[in-house]
């Protein structure tokens, strides 16, 4: 899954798409939450108060969608300390890749260099 990873977003700019960021939102953890803080100036509470809510799991998440901090040019506003969930979507070079099988069903339907790396999958299975 790693090479078939590698491989697809070297053809891939997500700035044409952005849907993940348009669509769907990270699960925000307290390091996340501290860090964008500090970025944007804000005490933690100040920032999830302003951006974030918990869901029915009880994790935080975005308040509105698409994210606040997707730009007009599908820049994110604060990505050199966007949230670790951002980072690894769409999680298709874990190592434990066949854990999130349910998660990975979910990002193909959102995410088309997903969608691509699993039909390389296919492919190769083949």
């Amino acid at each position: 899954m790693l090479e078939l990873h590698e491989a697809e977003f070297k053809k891939i700019n997500c700035l044409e798409c952005a849907n993940c960021c348009k669509t769907t939102g990270p699960l925000f953890t307290a390091k996340d939450i501290d860090r964008i803080a500090k970025k944007m100036r804000q005490k933690p509470k100040q920032f999830t108060d302003e951006y974030l809510r918990v869901d029915q799991e009880g994790d935080y998440v975005l308040k509105t969608l698409p994210c606040p901090f997707l730009e007009t040019d599908n820049n994110c506003s604060i990505y050199d300390v966007r949230p670790k969930a951002c980072r690894e979507f769409p999680h298709t070079n874990r190592k434990k890749f066949q854990q999130i099988s349910n998660l990975t069903l979910k990002n193909i339907a959102i995410c088309p260099a997903a969608y691509n790396i699993v039909e390389s999958m296919k492919q190769k299975i083949k």
